[in-house]
């Protein structure tokens, strides 16, 4: 939780007890009858930028297409295409508030939409007999799709910058008992980007207060507190008091005021794509499915790790045959390091990196534990007297790691996965840990996007295992574009 908790106090007469958070004075609190301003201004942009990519894809497909002769057939439906394409945008929900910014919803709905849009050209096409190019469509709305997809990205990166800054937040009110409540802040603030800002906690009188029983929460006093704080979003943590009739009519109430009422399950570490909600005898269900672990979908994954591996391969092919005389000649030893590391079903395999350091350097590895930087279980060092300068240069831009492009070609390793552990450190897992050996140990991961080398112990294993549980080729798709990014800063890497 952000900010200096003040002393409770009773909100109006009912049993909550009410603790304001310290909100920074640049935020000013939203009119209760219209959407924050920045929430305007945000879709408008969205909107411009999507008009502008559409302008561009038509203008790119009749030029390639045609050239300077364009028939006037082309230029009513180059007209007519740009607005198309806004209003399948809206209708995939791709302007939609409760995305903005946040998670992968605001691509997937243009994605979406270059779907629909092709669908829909080619469906008017047939049925008013017109003729329309297929080179034309088939240039114009890819086009389209990525260009409005660099310009979204360009415009969350834009309202992740003021988010950082404390500005286009949601002022949010976390309900719920002490520690579940207290777990829900926590998650909530834990990444400014999202767009979240608590700026009260409520909770029942005597929770957490010595012999006090705690009271039950109350609908009437959760919307004084709403009221008070002037709040966006109203945040239930998982509460046994506040189910069935009273949260629905607390989101009646809530509706009413223009207030986000959203529910913590009490699941952590479980994507989206693996919860549902399924109406069952009038209940809504939350079913969580099972993790994709083996199946058509890994099959998809095995054939497109190898296909993009060999292409690595024969692309990069010089800079490799480079590396390895520069490792040669620098100085004296093999050119490859060899490892023994634990893969998928904790099969033993021999991976695979250009050396970085002497030939001695195992020998003297006894020498340096007690001034490790790694996190505890792994052995790392800021400055390892044991790296050659060519070493050091290599690993900074992960460099070494190449030849586990064999590895991936073999089938040992994946490209986007968990870390291949050593053996001593399969040792040292606990029974949830052993989870990450369910898929194949990654040349990426999580782990490498999110400060390599800097991650605690806990950490790492935190990450492999919400990698394992939540994996789809969308997810290593995303990792793989992150990786370039903090490859290239080298955040994390010695």
């Amino acid at each position: 939780m952000s900010g200096a908790e003040a002393p409770g106090r009773m909100d109006g007469h009912g049993p909550l007890w009410v603790v304001p958070h310290e909100v920074p004075a640049i935020v000013p609190l939203p009119s209760r009858s219209t959407e924050p301003r920045w929430v305007g201004v945000y879709r408008w942009a969205a909107v411009g930028g999507d008009l502008l990519a559409a302008m561009l894809g038509v203008s790119i497909a009749l030029l390639t297409r045609f050239g300077y002769h364009v028939g006037p057939s082309y230029l009513v439906v180059s007209s007519l295409l740009p607005p198309a394409w806004v209003g399948v945008v809206a209708l995939s929900k791709g302007y939609d508030p409760r995305y903005f910014g946040a998670g992968p919803d605001e691509f997937r709905s243009l994605m979406r939409s270059g779907v629909g849009l092709t669908a829909a050209v080619a469906m008017t096409s047939y049925v008013t007999k017109t003729e329309i190019a297929r080179g034309f469509v088939i240039l114009a709305i890819p086009v389209m799709v990525v260009s409005a997809l660099l310009l979204r990205y360009a415009l969350r990166k834009d309202l992740h910058r003021h988010r950082v800054r404390g500005r286009c937040m949601h002022r949010v009110l976390v309900v719920g008992r002490s520690g579940p409540a207290a777990t829900l802040c926590e998650h909530l603030e834990k990444r400014p980007t999202d767009g979240f800002r608590v700026v009260a906690t409520c909770r029942p009188r005597g929770d957490g207060h010595g012999h006090l029983q705690p009271d039950e929460l109350d609908e009437p006093d959760i919307l004084a507190a709403a009221d008070r704080h002037a709040v966006d979003v109203v945040a239930i943590s998982t509460d046994p008091e506040l189910v069935g009739q009273s949260l629905r009519r607390l989101s009646w109430a809530l509706e009413q005021r223009g207030i986000e009422l959203i529910v913590s399950p009490g699941i952590i570490e479980v994507a989206g794509p693996r919860i549902s909600v399924r109406p069952v005898a009038g209940l809504s269900l939350l079913h969580l499915e099972r993790p994709s672990v083996s199946g058509g979908p890994h099959l998809m994954k095995a054939v497109f790790d190898r296909t993009v591996a060999l292409g690595f391969i024969a692309v990069l092919s010089p800079l490799l045959i480079g590396l390895a005389l520069a490792v040669k000649v620098s100085s004296p030893g093999p050119v490859l390091f060899r490892q023994q590391r634990i893969g998928r079903g904790g099969v033993e395999f021999t991976m695979l990196k250009f050396r970085s350091m002497y030939s001695d350097a195992e020998q003297r590895l006894g020498d340096l534990y007690a001034l490790s930087d790694g996190n505890g279980v792994i052995f790392k060092m800021r400055d390892d007297p044991r790296m050659t300068p060519l070493g050091r240069w290599i690993r900074r831009f992960s460099l070494d790691e190449l030849p586990q492009l064999f590895n991936v070609l073999r089938g040992d390793m994946s490209l986007v996965g968990p870390r291949p552990p050593l053996a001593e450190e399969v040792a040292l897992y606990a029974a949830d840990d052993s989870r990450r050996m369910l898929v194949k140990p990654g040349m990426t991961g999580l782990w490498q996007v999110s400060g390599r080398s800097d991650l605690s112990w806990d950490e790492s294993v935190r990450l492999d295992l919400r990698y394992v549980d939540n994996w789809s080729m969308t997810l290593d798709l995303l990792i793989l574009w992150k990786t370039v990014r903090a490859v290239a800063y080298g955040a994390g890497a010695y």
